[in-house]
């Protein structure tokens, strides 16, 4: 086992939704251990900014688009990491989909189907195709970002914490199925964190209030507090660690 645990230097890994949030600082972070990190997103303008930024201080980053909530792209996505790295070690299923926030009984039919489709029919495939490839190369370590909401529901989200109640299942159900052939697979349970992905919350003083109230921290997380727990989930720090859930919440779900 190499002296620094915490070394990804010669790893290859795919951060989905990395354009901005926790998964822009999650493939930082992964780049200045000395992965190369393929940031992915829908957009790739987005992308490749996050990449050059990357590389500008010393780093190896490409950038890649995938909207994983279709297939098609999800197939030409790692068609392109086959010819360009022959090998993927690491997989961060960070892009996420909460299209809709209100009652749950007012739920529109395509909400529902956007945010199964990137956050359970999306991480899925996006772990079968990359377990595949591991499976071939000896081992890899897959990480799902669930939420705590997966825990215990947030009021006015009830499809996306449905989805993420089902990441947690899927981490499990891959972890146990995968570990035979040096798969781990582990998921980030984040709290409240300030990204544009959260604003309904975060911009709205009331329910801001009332969350930090269940908040023992009494604050929101910045999404850089977020990847250290990512670091330490896909490095050999955690080499005995599969199927863990890691909730990082600032005390709420205490």
């Amino acid at each position: 086992m190499n002296e620094n645990l915490f070394d990804l230097s010669g790893k290859v890994a795919l951060v989905t939704g990395a354009s901005r949030g926790i998964g822009e600082s999650i493939a930082r972070l992964l780049a200045r251990y000395g992965a190369h990190v393929i940031v992915s997103s829908r957009k790739l303008d987005g992308c490749e900014a996050i990449a050059s930024s990357i590389r500008d201080n010393g780093g190896k980053a490409t950038a890649m688009e995938c909207h994983v909530g279709d297939m098609g792209q999800i197939d030409a996505l790692f068609n392109a990491i086959d010819s360009q790295f022959g090998r993927i070690d690491i997989l961060v299923n960070n892009a996420a989909a909460n299209p809709y926030f209100g009652h749950i009984l007012d739920t529109p039919l395509s909400a529902y189907e956007k945010t199964v489709d990137v956050n359970i029919r999306g991480y899925f495939f996006m772990s079968v195709e990359a377990g595949k490839r591991m499976k071939a190369q000896g081992g890899g370590v897959i990480l799902n970002t669930a939420s705590v909401n997966g825990l215990s529901p947030g009021d006015m989200q009830g499809i996306y914490s449905i989805t993420k109640a089902a990441v947690i299942s899927m981490t499990k159900a891959f972890a146990k199925e995968c570990g035979g052939l040096n798969i781990r697979c582990n998921a980030l349970l984040p709290g409240l964190t300030d990204t544009k992905f959260a604003s309904a919350l975060t911009s709205n003083e009331g329910i801001l209030k009332q969350a930090l109230k269940v908040i023992p921290m009494g604050r929101v997380a910045s999404p850089d507090e977020m990847a250290g727990t990512v670091l330490y989930l896909v490095s050999d720090a955690s080499s005995y660690t599969t199927g863990a859930t890691v909730v990082v919440d600032g005390g709420m779900m205490a």
